[in-house]
C-alpha cells in the first residue's frame, strides 16, 4: 500500500473516531484507536495486517456494541456496527479495489456520523472526511503515474489542492440545489432510545443535582423572536415540569401531571394578547420544552401537561425550532379538581424532619394560621437565619430538611425549594416545586436569547385562592441570582462559586467570548441550515418575489445553465490563453482564409507556408519564406519571441494575407 494511499487512509478513520467519539462506548473508541494504530505500524514494516488480528478486533467491537446497546439494529448501534465493519475493512485492504471499496465506504459511515448529531462541530468534522476521502481516491488514480519523487506532505498538499478546486467547482451547484430544489416535509424522524441519557432537567431532583448543572455554561436552549417582548429578568421562569412527590430524599412527579391540559382555544383573548416566541435546544434529544409560564405549542406534534409542561405526542430528535405562544400568567384553564390537588400537595413523611414541623407549626401559629401571611413569615426566616447561597453545601443525612435548616443552612436552589415547600405541607397548604430555568442572556446578534444550564432553577407553587402562585425562596437569600443572573453572580460571590477551579476556567474574558461565538456559530447552522425546510425556502422565495414552486424549479434549471456556461466560457478561455503567441496569430490567418487554402491537419507551418507561396506571384513568395524562418527560429531555438520579433511575425503573415486575397 501506498505510503500517502495509508495516510489518507489513517486521517480518515481518525476524522470519523474523533466525529463518534462522544456517541459510542469508551471500549469502542479504544477498539477502533488500536486499529488505526495497527494500520499506522504495518505499514511502515510494508507487511500486511494478521487476519486473526482482524478477527479479534472485530468480535470485541461487536462485543462491547452489544454489552451497550443490548442489540445490533437501532440509530446509535447501527451506526456502530457500520463503523465496526468499515475498520475491519481497512486492516484488510490490500489491492485497488479494496482501497477504492474502503473510501466510498467511508464517506457512506462519515455521512450516517449525522443520525449521532448534526451540529455545527459535527459538520465540519464530516467535511473534513469528506475531503480526506477524496484525496485518497485521487491519490488511487494518480499513484499509477507518478514520475518524481515527493515528499509525504507535499504530496498530500498536491491532491489537496486539486481536490479543493473540484469542491470549489461543485459548491455552486450545492448552494442553488440547497436553496432552490424543492423542499419535501420529513417522511420520518429519528427515534430517540429511551436509554439514552440527555443533559439538562431531569424528571426527578434530590439536593446537588441542579447545583451540577450551574456549574455548567453550556447552552440549554435559544430562543428566537422578539425579545424586546420578554418579561423583565426576575420573571423569565422557563417551565420544565412539577415534582409533588418527595420519599425523604427525592422529588419525583406524580402521574396525575403527565395527563393532558385542556388547550386553550386559540382564539380567545388571552391567546391573541399573548407572545409568539420559538424555542430551538441545544441538545434535540432533550424531552422537555422549556416556555415561560402559560405557554402552549402551536404544532399539533406537541401538547401542555397538567403541571403546563410541554413535551413531545412522539420522542423524536427536532432540530428545528417550536413555535410557542405565551398567553399570560393569568389565564386559569380548567384544572385537576381542588380536593385533589389539596391531597396530593399535603403528603409529608411524618416520621422525618421533626424540628422542621415544629418550626412549621410555630411560624404557622405567629402567622393567625393566613396562608399569604404565613408564606411570607417563611421567607422572613429565611432571610434572618443567615443562610448562604452556594454550589458546594456539603451530604445532608437522613433528616435532610432538618439538617439544612438548623445545622449547614448552606445549599443552592433546590435545598430552598425543597424545604420551604414542605415547610407550607406541615402545616397543610399545598405546595409542590417547579423545575427549569430562570433567567437568561441576549445573544450577539440581539435577536434570540441564550439560556444555559448555569441558568438551571427550582421554585416553587403554592396553593393560595383555588390557584398555583410562584414562590422564590432564592430571592431571599441571593436576589441577584433572579435580577442579575446566574454568570454575574458566580463572578460577583466566592461563596457561589466556592473557589471552583472550572468556573474560574470558564469565567475567563477570553473563553467566555469563544465560547459565546461558538454557540453563536452553532444556532446559525442549526437555524439556517439543519432547520431549512419548506416554510424557509418559501421565505426566501417570496423574498425574490416569487410565491410558485415551479418558479423555484426554473430558477434552479437556470442556475445549473448558467453555472455550465460559465464553466464551458473559463475551460475556452483559459486554454486560450495557456496557447502561445505566434500560434494564435497562425490560428487567426487560417481562419481568414478560404477553404481550399486552410491549414490540413497533418500539414506542418514549414509546408503550408510553401504550398500558400505557390498560389501568388514570384515576387511575392518572399513573404512567407521570411515567415517560416522566423518561426523556425522561435521555434527551435529556445528562446521566447520578443514583442518586436512577434510583431514583425504577425505583419508578415497579415502581408500573406492581403496577397492571398489580391491574387
Amino acid at each position: 500500500m501506498n505510503a500517502k494511499i495509508c495516510t489518507s487512509i489513517v486521517l480518515t478513520l481518525g476524522l470519523i473516531l474523533i466525529a463518534q467519539m462522544a456517541f459510542i462506548p469508551v471500549l469502542l473508541s479504544i477498539i477502533f484507536a488500536i486499529s488505526i494504530l495497527c494500520i499506522w505500524i504495518y505499514q511502515k514494516r510494508q507487511q500486511p495486517f494478521p487476519k486473526i488480528g482482524t478477527f479479534l478486533l472485530t468480535s470485541l467491537a461487536l462485543g462491547s456494541i452489544y454489552l451497550n446497546y443490548q442489540s445490533f439494529i437501532g440509530v446509535d448501534a447501527g451506526v456502530a456496527v457500520l463503523s465496526t465493519f468499515l475498520f475491519a475493512k481497512s486492516l484488510e485492504s490490500k489491492n485497488k479495489r479494496d482501497l477504492i471499496i474502503l473510501f466510498n465506504f467511508a464517506l457512506f459511515v462519515a455521512a450516517s456520523s449525522f443520525l449521532y448529531s448534526q451540529s455545527f462541530g459535527m459538520a465540519i468534522v464530516i467535511v473534513l472526511c469528506l475531503i480526506s476521502c477524496l484525496i485518497g481516491l485521487y491519490r488511487i488514480q494518480t499513484s499509477e503515474f507518478e514520475q518524481a519523487q515527493t515528499t509525504l506532505g507535499t504530496a498530500l498538499q498536491q491532491d489537496a489542492k486539486h481536490v479543493g478546486q473540484f469542491v470549489f467547482y461543485a459548491v455552486p451547484f450545492f448552494i442553488l440545489l440547497f436553496i432552490f430544489f424543492p423542499r419535501l416535509p420529513p417522511l420520518w424522524y429519528i427515534p430517540i432510545p429511551e436509554n439514552k441519557g440527555v443533559t439538562g432537567i431531569s424528571d426527578s431532583m434530590s439536593p446537588g443535582d441542579i447545583a451540577e448543572l450551574s456549574q455548567s455554561s453550556a447552552l440549554a436552549f435559544r430562543i428566537i423572536g422578539d425579545v424586546s417582548k420578554l418579561p423583565p429578568r426576575s420573571e423569565l421562569y422557563w417551565r420544565a415540569l412539577v415534582l409533588d412527590e418527595y420519599d425523604g430524599q427525592r422529588w419525583t412527579s406524580n402521574f396525575s401531571n403527565q395527563q393532558p391540559l385542556m388547550q386553550p382555544s386559540m382564539d380567545t383573548s388571552a391567546v391573541s394578547t399573548g407572545w409568539s416566541y420559538q424555542y430551538l435546544a441545544a441538545d434535540p434529544s432533550v424531552f422537555w420544552i422549556m416556555g415561560l409560564e402559560k405557554s402552549i405549542p402551536v404544532e399539533r406534534r406537541y401538547y401542555n401537561r397538567q403541571d403546563w409542561s410541554i413535551v413531545p405526542r412522539r420522542l423524536t430528535q427536532r432540530v428545528e425550532p417550536i413555535t410557542l405562544q405565551w398567553v399570560g400568567t393569568k389565564y386559569e384553564p380548567q384544572t385537576l379538581p381542588s380536593q385533589y390537588i389539596e391531597r396530593m400537595n399535603t403528603q409529608v413523611q411524618r416520621s422525618l424532619d421533626p424540628r422542621a414541623q415544629k418550626l412549621a407549626l410555630h411560624l404557622y401559629e405567629q402567622s393567625a394560621k393566613e396562608p399569604r401571611r404565613y408564606v411570607q413569615q417563611v421567607l422572613n426566616w429565611y432571610q434572618q437565619n443567615n443562610f448562604v447561597y452556594t454550589l458546594k453545601p456539603g451530604q445532608l443525612g437522613q433528616n435532610r430538611i432538618d439538617e439544612f435548616l438548623f445545622n449547614s443552612r448552606q445549599g443552592f436552589c433546590e435545598h430552598y425549594a425543597s424545604s420551604f415547600v414542605m415547610l407550607m405541607r406541615y402545616v397543610g397548604i399545598p405546595a409542590r416545586v417547579v423545575t427549569g430555568y430562570q433567567g437568561g442572556e441576549l445573544a450577539p446578534d440581539r435577536m434570540s436569547w441564550e439560556v444555559r444550564q448555569m441558568d438551571a432553577h427550582a421554585w416553587t407553587e403554592v396553593w393560595i385562592d383555588q390557584k398555583w402562585q410562584r414562590f422564590d425562596p432564592t430571592t431571599m437569600i441571593a436576589p441577584q441570582r433572579i435580577d442579575n443572573g446566574m454568570q454575574n453572580l458566580m463572578s460577583q460571590d466566592e461563596r457561589v462559586s466556592a473557589n471552583n477551579s472550572t468556573w474560574a476556567s470558564q469565567n475567563n474574558q477570553w473563553m467566555t467570548k469563544i465560547r459565546v461565538w461558538s454557540d453563536y456559530a452553532s444556532y446559525q447552522w442549526q437555524s439556517k441550515v439543519v432547520g431549512y425546510n419548506a416554510e424557509s425556502q418559501q421565505g426566501w422565495l417570496a423574498k425574490l418575489g416569487l410565491d410558485s414552486i415551479y418558479s423555484s424549479v426554473v430558477i434552479l434549471i437556470s442556475g445549473i445553465s448558467i453555472l455550465i456556461f460559465l464553466y464551458i466560457l473559463r475551460i475556452y478561455l483559459k486554454a486560450k490563453q495557456a496557447q502561445a503567441p505566434y500560434d494564435r496569430a497562425i490560428q487567426q490567418l487560417n481562419q481568414s482564409l478560404a477553404d481550399d487554402l486552410k491549414k490540413q491537419p497533418a500539414e506542418t507551418f514549414h509546408q503550408w507556408m510553401l504550398r500558400l507561396s505557390q498560389q501568388v506571384q514570384v515576387e511575392n513568395q518572399t513573404t512567407f519564406i521570411q515567415a517560416i524562418k522566423v518561426f523556425e527560429k522561435n521555434l527551435y531555438s529556445g528562446i521566447t519571441m520578443t514583442e518586436q520579433e512577434m510583431k514583425k511575425f504577425k505583419d508578415l503573415l497579415k502581408t500573406c494575407a492581403d496577397v492571398l486575397k489580391t491574387k
